[in-house]
């Protein structure tokens, strides 16, 4: 199969589909690998990484969609990138569509593409083997940023997060028990802030107890916790994913008039939509806004900050089934290969996930139908 890697045009985003260890694991196999000229550049993997490995470098942007069976990027293509889209073509990329304007997705569909969301690849054990290990980065991204934006300087209430002797520590609320918010709550646990984790399923709340010994306080999300929790917590770390789906508002704009001024929220949903009504999505050059007085840290592609190691850990997840397409085929590999299978929201222009079809209105066909 021919494969191509695309250098992503996003702003900031500096993480690379595909690294030169996963180039060579796929040239041994008999496929080719075309690299646009610079696509790892920001993750310091070099054009002669790539070329060292077995790739082909190409130098525009069109060769690496249009000579490409199978196209792996980051992030989904961008409106600037609808025109260079091959009809018919598979992209296996953290898609993220209930976010995107209609136009696109209608534009996807008449090209007949088929998109696989790393964020919604599900396995039999109801994990997420691609998006688990992104989440946990984020999750212990936060605490450190949480810590860097209290401080004056930075616009926050001027506070340590952590526990000095004879004062009392941060309070940290998370929204969301499930990787995230576990990850997030190890953190600020061990800079010994005051932790508070609501959900609303009290099997997440079990598991997180269970992994941190039952060291923070949990309880089962309801507004009225959430406004009264609100008002004392100086980092609200929303957490919450619904795959597919975008998000739900937890905290309400009247929740944020009502928290400590200088407080700091991170809405790290905000790449589905965000949970605070308030959040607006920020870039990474410039991260943050402040509104009734509370900082607010709503970077969507957060671990592309770290782009090395989240090229590397894209590598490790994704290389098993980027190789199940590449040699089986598009369509066997979707009948053996569960999480790919539940990881398509678009099969040929049709559109097979429930979710993503429910909030735009348009009808899902089962993708097994589509497969037979």
């Amino acid at each position: 199969m021919i494969i191509g890697v695309p250098r992503e045009i996003h702003r900031l985003e500096h993480r690379v589909g595909l690294t030169p260890f996963a180039v060579s694991q796929l040239c041994a196999e008999g496929h080719t690998v075309y690299v646009e000229s610079g696509a790892g550049n920001e993750a310091y993997f070099t054009d002669g990484d790539f070329r060292d490995a077995g790739a082909q470098i190409v130098y525009g942007p069109e060769e690496p969609y249009h000579r490409a069976d199978l196209v792996c990027r980051v992030s989904r293509p961008s409106t600037q990138e609808l025109d260079l889209l091959k009809p018919g073509g598979v992209i296996t990329a953290f898609q993220h569509l209930a976010v995107i304007p209609r136009e696109n997705l209608d534009r996807f569909m008449e090209l007949g593409l088929t998109l696989i969301g790393y964020e919604v690849m599900e396995d039999e054990a109801g994990d997420f083997p691609i998006l688990n290990p992104f989440s946990e980065m984020a999750g212990r991204m936060a605490i450190p940023l949480a810590s860097y934006y209290l401080q004056a300087e930075n616009g926050g209430r001027g506070i340590l997060i952590g526990n000095v002797p004879g004062v009392p520590p941060a309070t940290v609320l998370i929204l969301g028990a499930g990787t995230v918010g576990t990850a997030a709550a190890r953190s600020a646990l061990g800079h010994g802030a005051h932790v508070l984790v609501v959900d609303d399923d009290m099997a997440n709340i079990r598991t997180l107890s269970r992994e941190l010994i039952g060291r923070p306080h949990t309880t089962i999300a309801t507004e009225e916790r959430l406004a009264r929790y609100s008002q004392i917590a100086d980092v609200i770390i929303g957490a919450v994913l619904i795959p597919g789906q975008r998000a739900p508002f937890l905290v309400t704009e009247e929740m944020v008039k009502n928290m400590k001024q200088g407080s700091v929220i991170l809405d790290i949903s905000i790449d589905q939509g965000g949970c605070v009504e308030t959040s607006r999505p920020t870039t990474l050059d410039r991260p943050t806004f402040v509104q009734h007085g509370v900082v607010h840290y709503c970077v969507g592609n957060m671990t592309a900050n770290v782009p090395r190691t989240a090229s590397r850990v894209l590598t490790n997840v994704a290389l098993p089934h980027v190789k199940a397409l590449a040699q089986k085929g598009i369509a066997e590999a979707l009948k053996a290969d569960l999480p790919l299978s539940r990881g398509v929201f678009l099969y040929r222009g049709e559109m097979v996930h429930q979710g993503l079809g429910d909030h735009f209105g348009i009808p899902a066909k089962p993708l097994n139908d589509l497969l037979n």
